[in-house]
């Protein structure tokens, strides 16, 4: 299981952005994040041509098959989502995995036994603007 945040854990840091320039400015190691889809596809675009790792926020299976063709590293979504999500991801072999946003280490276990491929603490996800 992927656990992205977690203090005890060494992970990347994921920035926010809304433009070619906050990809520019990104951090080298950093992990660029679009949100949502419908309004960032140029950007999946752009990261997908430049070899650029990137996640994107998803509300939706149909979501997540764009982002996962778009090249997306990784989708990050709520509990249920990711639940129906996951077993398709598997089906297909998306080379991108399903994360789902946490706020407590409680969380941790139930995404666990869910099967799905990993966590983000808010706390790991900053912004270009911050």
């Amino acid at each position: 299981m992927i656990l992205i945040g977690h203090p005890w854990i060494e992970s990347p840091r994921f920035c926010r952005v809304y433009s070619k320039k906050d990809i520019e400015a990104t951090s080298p190691g950093g992990v660029v994040l679009l949100e949502p889809l419908n309004d960032s596809h140029e950007l999946a675009v752009y990261c997908q041509q430049n070899d650029i790792a990137y996640a994107v926020v998803i509300n939706s299976l149909d979501e997540a098959l764009y982002a996962n063709a778009l090249g997306a590293a990784y989708a990050i979504c709520d509990k249920d989502t990711a639940l129906m999500v996951q077993p398709i991801a598997e089906t297909y072999l998306f080379d991108m995995k399903i994360l789902v946003l946490i706020h407590s280490e409680k969380e941790i276990g139930k995404i666990a036994r869910g099967g799905i491929d990993g966590v983000i603490f808010a706390s790991a996800i900053g912004s270009q603007h911050a």
